[in-house]
């Protein structure tokens, strides 16, 4: 879809794009065919796709996969996206209210999307920390955000983000996208980014919710040590046990312990194995 195309779509149906829902649009081909290629699809492949906004890239999603399924907010956009694509599966509603809701099995699906940048890490942590998240997840995001989901342990950028979804996804690369690629331009710079589902998984589904009261316990004071952070939901004799049997020293900082190291923590804490 060409940027007068979709220029002119908005003229003709007095659709005046709306800030707060993350409408700028992706209308650089080049770019599109990246995100295509970044999620190595194939005709067997169901993708979901998140906030298609005018369709450009799901009419990629379209001629790639075997199926698509798109949810989109806006019913403005929802009318022009049934009169393009009569056949696309799309549901009119929020995307995170519907992937919060019911549990539902993405397991062999893929996300796709030019996500929202207000809900994007909520939206990755929802479905990576559902038991049947997708195979693989390429979405296009902020830069910033792209950089968190992507960090090594001492990255300035290595955070509780980086830990909530690096525990059951590995990331595969990311690529920069230019402003100028969108409509309108967003204030800040973009960022695809592809994550393929850990198999098998490091984190039994049983210990997810104390890994996570793990990780966000670690993380509340950055700069502090963690055991002492840690002491305030168990014993520090125990801590201090589990530190040495994983060689982690009792001055770490949260920000150079890797997810390896946290998924350890975790089993001990939970199992005392």
């Amino acid at each position: 879809m060409k940027l007068s195309e979709m220029k002119q779509i908005l003229v003709e149906g007095d659709i005046q794009l709306t800030k707060s829902l993350g409408q700028n649009f992706l209308h650089d081909l080049n770019q599109l065919r990246r995100i295509i290629a970044a999620a190595e699809l194939g005709k067997a492949d169901k993708v979901l796709e998140v906030g298609p906004g005018l369709g450009p890239l799901t009419e990629l999603l379209i001629d790639h996969a075997g199926e698509v399924l798109a949810i989109e907010k806006d019913m403005r956009l929802v009318q022009v996206l049934r009169e393009r694509f009569p056949a696309l599966h799309l549901i009119h509603g929020d995307a995170l209210e519907y992937l919060s809701g019911e549990e539902r099995d993405w397991s062999d699906w893929k996300l796709v999307a030019n996500l929202p940048y207000s809900v994007a890490s909520r939206i990755l942590v929802e479905l990576s920390q559902g038991s049947r998240g997708p195979l693989r997840m390429v979405a296009t995001l902020q830069i910033e955000v792209a950089k968190r989901l992507t960090a090594k342990p001492g990255d300035e950028q290595y955070g509780l983000l980086t830990l909530l979804i690096q525990a059951d996804y590995q990331p595969r690369g990311w690529f920069k996208i230019p402003a100028s690629c969108f409509f309108p331009e967003p204030d800040v710079d973009s960022a695809c980014v592809s994550l393929l589902r850990r198999t098998p998984p490091l984190l039994a589904l049983e210990l997810r919710e104390t890994f996570s009261k793990v990780v966000k316990r670690s993380f509340s004071q950055r700069r502090k040590m963690m055991i002492k952070l840690l002491k305030k939901d168990w014993p520090i004799q125990q801590l201090e046990e589990i530190f040495g049997n994983l060689q982690l020293s009792p001055q770490a900082r949260a920000e150079t312990v890797s997810v390896e190291q946290f998924v350890g923590l975790t089993r001990y804490l939970a199992t005392g194995s």
